[in-house]
């Protein structure tokens, strides 16, 4: 009797005719079974994930390098010479004094003629915000000074 069973159908002794029950046709006129091409896919994955992480890294970057100069310059108007209590909200001026200690005062640039290194303005948390924007390029541009540490 197997022997006038066409190839194309699915039989066996224990299951009988089984074409119905298996994931895939069996049908001469099925369509073709194609493994995908997972090697590009994947390529294309790993461009895209890279990107997103080379895009989250310069975020970071950035990030971190606006963190260490409001860090430095948290750390310079600290450093200063003043003898009062700053306000918050206020604006004030960091100079560099005759001899050569920066120092911090209300008296804006164009009252008198000293250095002046940068304008801040002191926040609620208790953190300077650099105010002009010349300002930024003065730790690249930065020369020796000294500073007096309060502690």
């Amino acid at each position: 009797m197997e022997k006038e069973k066409p190839d194309n159908v699915v039989y066996s002794k224990e299951k009988g005719f089984y074409a119905s029950v298996l994931p895939y046709s069996t049908n001469v006129g099925a369509p073709v079974i194609k493994i995908d091409d997972v090697v590009a896919w994947k390529s294309r994955g790993i461009h895209n994930v890279n990107k997103e992480f080379e895009n989250k890294f310069n975020e970071l970057k950035m990030q971190y390098q606006n963190l260490m100069q409001e860090y430095e310059w948290n750390e310079l108007v600290y450093n200063a010479k003043f003898s009062f209590e700053p306000v918050i909200g206020e604006i004030y001026h960091l100079y560099i004094g005759d001899d050569g200690i920066n120092f911090l005062s209300l008296i804006a640039p164009h009252e008198w003629n000293k250095e002046h290194i940068a304008t801040f303005k002191l926040n609620s948390d208790k953190k300077w915000i650099v105010q002009d924007e010349k300002a930024n390029s003065f730790f690249s541009n930065q020369k020796p000074f000294q500073t007096i540490n309060t502690d």
